[in-house]
């Protein structure tokens, strides 16, 4: 089987189900961003730091294709069974966090992102995540989009923001806090 087919040449794909549309298509950039996202997910996976979370990741990877492969569905005419996103899948997600929240310092403050490429990796990924969320939003507000997928996101922005400070605890990386600058008067 050839990877190209040359359907896509004129700026047109197809979602699950058949139908066509614009590669710029609002369902197509919500389905690519959360595509982009699973991507990151792998390089967080793919740094020594994070063996601990390794399996945790692999299961955020699944759910993100679990998600793309709604978005990419046409929500009038696929008859394909796509997987199904759990709310025990969004419970994994606080649970996890609330096991690295035991550990890390009470935040006081916003922290810079930053202190080690590994960090960095992970504040990429929660912002490309955060994209993900808004563009799913957008779609939901004009098409049918399972509620599920943008609590799904939304946890997992904090997900992986918790996972940032557990880097930093882990390599005994200070956190940078924000300290805003006020203009004196």
């Amino acid at each position: 089987m050839k990877i190209y087919t040359k359907t896509g040449d004129k700026g047109k794909t197809s979602l699950i189900g058949g139908t066509r549309v614009s590669k710029s298509h609002l369902r197509i950039e919500a389905y690519g961003t959360v595509d982009e996202l699973n991507s990151y997910i792998g390089l967080l996976s793919d740094q020594p730091v994070n063996k601990p979370h390794l399996a945790v990741l692999k299961e955020i990877q699944d759910r993100l294709f679990t998600i793309g492969s709604s978005l990419a569905s046409d929500p009038e005419k696929s008859k394909m069974k796509i997987p199904d996103l759990l709310e025990t899948d969004i419970a994994l997600l606080e649970s996890e966090m609330d096991k690295m929240n035991a550990v890390l310092p009470e935040l006081r403050a916003f922290v810079l992102p930053g202190g080690h490429s590994s960090i960095s990796f992970g504040h990429i990924a929660r912002t490309v995540c955060r994209r993900a969320e808004r563009m799913v939003i957008a779609l939901q507000e004009v098409d049918f989009v399972a509620d599920l997928v943008v609590q799904y996101l939304n946890r997992l922005s904090d997900y992986l923001f918790t996972l940032c400070r557990a880097m930093h605890q882990y390599m005994e990386i200070a956190e940078t806090p924000w300290q805003p600058r006020m203009a004196k008067k």
